[in-house]
């Protein structure tokens, strides 16, 4: 009897109770029948774990469906990373990678699916209250507002202040993966209409070190005027932009066309975003428009004459070219 009272007596297996614990079970449910090894489920006014309870232990079986005191069998809720930013604020969709078509050069199949380009740049807020300029970094996105590509400048602080907006700069255009898919590279040029014997230009390379196209600046005594150019600096299309390049309240629209300038193929608008953000940041939208069917390769470049144009027109302080 006393070897029998002690089993009854002693603590539920796992529970890591103390020994004089009272047993929770009335002793005509520990007996059971014979040859069952499982306990039965808790009785009516079994009580509540207490609040320091540690939970199961790792790899307690789930009650089965048949229990009585079991509840509806709950997981939990794995949620799938939507947004990769590698430098964007949060809240805004990638672009789901579409199918490579032949001859892609990496990570440019995003471009062989849209047939419009935004360019948003960031206001950095540390430009706004100092005046102390910084690099720039810009959202590329499809025109459903789906982020492609994430773009940021590689300029040192020393050739920032020194040469301001004539400085040569890189601009290193990353996937949601971190990865650089694209590099602009502007160097050091003359930016005069009086010396058309060096004007602008930016080479774009994809992948990086690759050379993909070129954008050259075409002298004009009133035009600005550039040549569209592939890897091998054929010339492709042109691009005119208006005589008076000032964002006064309407978009500034510079043309897109073929080489004899009689068709036009798309076009970059800088947008008007406002009188605040025009006035007090130079922080610019901007919007490519070119054919879907266009190679991806000529859609790239066009985003390099995109940054091209914002940086001879609309760098300066208060996009007031």
């Amino acid at each position: 009897m006393e070897k029998q009272n002690r089993q009854r007596n002693a603590p539920h297996p796992g529970m890591n109770l103390p020994s004089d614990y009272p047993p929770q079970y009335p002793s005509a449910t520990l007996q059971g029948l014979p040859g069952h090894t499982g306990y039965p489920g808790p009785q009516v006014g079994y009580p509540a774990p207490q609040a320091d309870y540690p939970g199961p232990q790792a790899g307690y079986s789930i009650p089965p469906a048949g229990y009585s005191g079991a509840g509806p069998v709950r997981f939990p809720v794995q949620h799938q990373p939507v947004y990769n930013q590698p430098g964007g604020p949060a809240g805004v969709p990638w672009m789901p990678a579409p199918p490579p078509p032949s001859g892609c050069p990496p990570r440019l199949e995003y471009l062989s699916q849209i047939d419009q380009i935004l360019v948003h740049q960031q206001i950095e807020l540390l430009e706004v209250i100092t005046g102390f300029e910084t690099n720039n970094k810009y959202e590329i996105k499809n025109s459903f507002g789906q982020k492609i590509y994430f773009a940021v400048e590689d300029t040192d602080c020393c050739t920032w202040n020194c040469c301001g907006a004539s400085r040569p700069f890189t601009i290193r255009i990353i996937d949601n993966m971190g990865q650089e898919v694209i590099t602009l590279e502007i160097p050091l040029r003359c930016d005069s209409c009086c010396c058309p014997c060096c004007l602008q230009k930016i080479e774009v390379h994809a992948p990086p070190g690759v050379p993909l196209g070129y954008v050259t600046q075409t002298w004009h005594p009133c035009l600005p005027r550039f040549t569209i150019q592939n890897e091998r600096r054929e010339d492709v299309l042109k691009i005119i932009g208006p005589c008076v390049v000032c964002s006064s309240c309407a978009d500034v629209d510079f043309e897109i066309k073929s080489l004899d300038e009689e068709t036009i193929v798309g076009k970059i608008s800088k947008q008007w975003t406002g009188f605040v953000r025009e006035a007090f940041t130079d922080a610019d939208y901007f919007g490519i428009q070119f054919p879907l069917d266009l190679d991806v390769k000529m859609k790239a470049v066009m985003l390099g004459a995109c940054f091209l144009i914002d940086f001879l027109f609309f760098e300066r302080s208060g996009n007031t070219e």
